[in-house]
């Protein structure tokens, strides 16, 4: 067994030490003390650090081609691909003007075409540079992040600077892409508005037949005109279809990124890695801040619900987050549309004064659990709050349960 397996043995006999289990299909409840009450004395073993975790630029494995296969946790998921098509306009035939009213309404027509599809070629070019502009921040993106990643996976130190630094250079390059998907909406307009222009040209061909005053030549040249017009407006309809699905498929991409550098940033803050956000589990969106219902008071009746999980505050700095990170995303994974009751519990033994301040402390302690559950990604429109007292309860805890 190499040392690196060893020291995962060991860290995660210790960490399951100090939990409570409420059932076999439900997560631990956190607490530092044992769930019998007696104190179990765990023997430390000193690992040295392994090659890996002593290599200060970790090599990334590359992702699978095409986007396949399931990404690891040092590796985000690849964005999207964007469209490829060369949208090149068909040109415009030039024929002699025969002199005549409606051979004149030709030319004038194959002239107005000429220039639509000038713009035409213009905005496949920026098309083409936008793609490009596109890819090149989506690459530092994602180099960014895998970076943090990876040494979130090795260990670190909470709130690391590098880290902070190497997060701002990520959102930056998360907000350029977000600049280029507002380039592409740009473009959209502007190539909606040459399609609007190219049906009226092919209205304005169609029309011309019915005229008087024309000879076989004009009409020969009419058709030609109004097949040329037909194939520009087949062609600026891709053109607006493939952009329409790039801007889709991009939007929704930044925002699931945004939800998880939010996520990123709280493990930073700890120093510990988690995940992608729970944001895209739930599949909804965040809404205003949930807010306590009425505190129940008097004769207390206990939950008939078994519990999430069970975060017990005996001590100052409970390490909570990473138990409640992988049961919210187990049960978001069985259920995605479930939403979460946060209950602050606190005892109900002592005097007036006593009580009132551990009331006021279990509340302060639900906050921070649902605010973590935010920076997780999770909507706030899936968690409820409320606070109770309980004869039963030794200090303070916040009870989550699943609904």
């Amino acid at each position: 067994m190499s040392r690196a397996s060893h020291a995962l043995l060991v860290g995660t006999a210790l960490l399951l030490g100090g939990c409570s289990y409420v059932s076999d299909s439900l997560w631990p409840s956190l607490t530092g003390d044992d769930p019998a009450g007696e104190s179990v004395a765990a023997e430390k073993v000193a690992v040295a650090p392994s090659k890996a975790e002593q290599n200060s630029a970790p090599t990334l494995s590359p992702a699978a081609p095409g986007g396949q296969g399931t990404p690891s946790l040092s590796t985000p998921a690849a964005p999207p691909q964007l469209g490829t098509t060369q949208f090149v306009p068909p040109g415009v035939t030039s024929f002699q003007n025969t002199g005549t009213y409606v051979g004149q309404k030709i030319a004038q027509m194959r002239q107005e075409l000429g220039a639509l599809q000038n713009r035409i070629s213009q905005r496949n070019a920026s098309l083409q540079q936008i793609r490009q502009m596109t890819a090149q921040n989506a690459q530092r993106y994602h180099g960014t992040i895998a970076a943090v990643n990876a040494r979130l996976q090795l260990g670190t130190t909470p709130g690391n600077p590098v880290l902070v630094n190497q997060w701002n250079q990520a959102q930056a390059e998360l907000d350029r892409l977000g600049a280029d998907i507002a380039a592409m909406n740009s473009l959209a307009n502007e190539v909606a508005a040459d399609s609007s222009f190219a049906a009226y040209l092919l209205e304005s061909a169609r029309a011309t037949y019915g005229l008087s005053g024309a000879i076989d030549q004009d009409h020969k040249q009419l058709a030609v005109l109004e097949d040329e017009t037909n194939r520009t407006v087949v062609l600026i309809d891709r053109l607006l279809n493939e952009l329409s699905e790039d801007v889709s498929r991009q939007t929704a991409y930044v925002a699931n990124e945004r939800s998880n550098l939010t996520t990123l940033s709280l493990a930073i803050k700890n120093g510990e890695l988690y995940g992608t956000s729970l944001a895209n589990r739930a599949f909804a969106a965040a809404s205003a801040p949930a807010s306590f219902a009425p505190q129940r008071t008097g004769n207390f009746a206990a939950d008939t619900r078994r519990p999430l999980v069970v975060i017990r505050f005996d001590r100052p700095d409970v390490p909570y987050q990473q138990a409640l990170y992988t049961a919210v995303s187990r049960a978001l994974e069985r259920r995605p549309q479930a939403s979460f009751d946060l209950v602050a519990v606190s005892p109900s033994k002592g005097s007036a004064a006593q009580v009132a301040l551990a009331q006021s402390k279990s509340r302060k302690y639900a906050e921070k659990v649902m605010r973590t559950l935010i920076d997780m990604g999770l909507p706030a429109s899936r968690i409820t709050l409320s606070a109770t007292t309980s004869p039963s309860a030794s200090t303070n805890e916040v009870d989550i349960y699943v609904r």
